[in-house]
């Protein structure tokens, strides 16, 4: 059986607003029984709780996504587990060694090389000089900025940084890896490789705990999850497929959302303002049956123009599984420019969906497809049921994500079969529905 890798007892995490946390020096801890409290005057502050009342346990082997809006108190919970920040209550007990991937940049000095940085930083994650050596390769292999590695890393961009911070974390071969929001900076093909790389680690027996606001990724690579709203912990379970269900329905099960100000926008641009959704036949909703023609209005506000932007739509179930998406460069057409206060408007045929919800990623990217703004789980549509599709009702999971029509019938083996098929009533009862690979 396995051994719990961490164990969070009743941890809380109090902020006073407006107050500056002050790092005492030598002389002030020798001085502090002579002088006065300084820190008194602050007592009246307004303060907030970060984290409240936070238990938790996670085995040896686990990959825990942990998952909420932003300030519900992700970044807090990991730094306190990193042993960045003390809670104010409570305490985390910690087996084994910890890696850490929580901002970008951390642990690096921008006026070092990016060989110097890798061996700084891969000390302070607890890495021996010989042990920097021997995976020195494999590392910088894997960041893909080796043309740039004897340039100071002040002249990297962000995602270079990335890459880098990534790549020595991940081959730090922790016990424990903490990963926060950071790759969301990389382009796809680095995330796609990134979560290859933790799938390796969790695969090796490590623990993980991921934090990301893409459904796709969480869905993929953990098998439990934890959910955080405004700082307390509202679902802890085995089961991800409804801890994913409850984040991306919580707040958006409406015909327009309000995205100026989202939660989920991971870019620091905001250009998205309002999204709302309608059907053309019945006017604003969220609900759709089969096939009905959805519009969706975008309400965007960039600070410059955009030449030849790619704007799209990917609808994810559930499970965090994307089903489909619609975009200008996705079966779309081109539009030339954004300027300025405009309304996108999209126009599709919602697909045969089975019932259930689907949330939203929304983005926005320039003509290269470097992100300029995007937002996971922005909104959510529900595909409603016809007369038809009750049969999910019993085999929801065995049934994909697209519902077929179709007509069965049965001749003997010696007709000629000229007689053709003819259509036959939905049988009151549920059918069966093969299992894959049964």
């Amino acid at each position: 059986m396995s051994q719990t890798a961490i164990h969070a007892e009743r941890i809380g995490k109090l902020y006073r607003i407006g107050e500056r946390q002050r790092y005492l020096a030598l002389r002030d801890v020798l001085a502090k029984p002579f002088g006065r409290n300084r820190g008194g005057g602050n007592r009246s502050r307004p303060s907030l709780w970060a984290l409240k009342d936070i238990s938790f346990d996670v085995r040896e082997g686990e990959v825990v996504g942990l998952i909420g809006r932003n300030g519900a108190g992700k970044s807090t919970l990991l730094k306190i587990l990193s042993r960045i920040t003390k809670p104010t209550e409570g305490a985390a007990t910690i087996r084994g060694r910890v890696g850490s991937l929580l901002e970008v940049g951390t642990g690096f000095h921008p006026e070092l090389t990016g060989r110097e940085n890798v061996f700084l930083n891969g000390s302070i994650l607890g890495m021996s000089k010989r042990e920097i050596l021997r995976k020195f390769d494999e590392i910088v292999a894997f960041s893909e900025v080796e043309r740039f590695l004897d340039t100071p890393l002040k002249y990297y961009s962000s995602g270079m940084q990335v890459r880098l911070a990534f790549a020595v974390a991940a081959h730090l071969e922790p016990e424990i890896l903490l990963v926060d929001e950071v790759l969301a900076v990389g382009d796809v093909q680095f995330q796609k490789k990134c979560l290859g790389k933790m799938q390796d680690v969790s695969a090796s027996g490590r623990t993980i705990i991921f934090v990301s606001h893409n459904l796709n990724a969480v869905a993929a690579l953990c098998r439990s999850a934890i959910l955080l709203e405004r700082g307390q912990l509202t679902y802890d379970s085995q089961n991800v497929t409804e801890a994913l269900r409850r984040y991306s329905s919580s707040a958006v099960a409406s015909h327009t959302v309000d995205l100026a100000r989202h939660p989920n926008r991971v870019s620091r641009t905001a250009i998205f303002e309002e999204i709302s959704i309608s059907d053309e036949a019945r006017g604003a909703t969220h609900c759709f049956p089969p096939g009905a023609n959805a519009m969706i209005r975008l309400k965007v506000n960039p600070p410059s123009a955009v030449l030849g932007p790619r704007i799209s739509m990917g609808f994810t179930n559930v499970r965090g599984e994307r089903v489909f998406a619609v975009g200008t460069h996705i079966g779309g057409n081109y539009i030339p420019s954004i300027a300025g206060p405009a309304v996108i408007r999209i126009r599709f045929q919602v697909p045969p969906l089975v019932p259930g919800e689907y949330s939203m990623d929304i983005g926005v990217y320039d003509r290269t497809g470097v992100p300029l703004d995007e937002i996971y789980a922005g909104a959510v549509i529900e595909a409603i049921k016809d007369d038809y599709l009750h049969m999910v009702d019993s085999h929801g999971q065995y049934t994909g994500h697209i519902m077929v029509r179709s007509q069965w019938d049965s001749v003997a083996e010696n007709e000629s079969g000229a007689a053709g098929l003819k259509p036959s009533a939905v049988p009151s009862d549920d059918p069966a529905v093969p299992r894959r690979g049964s």
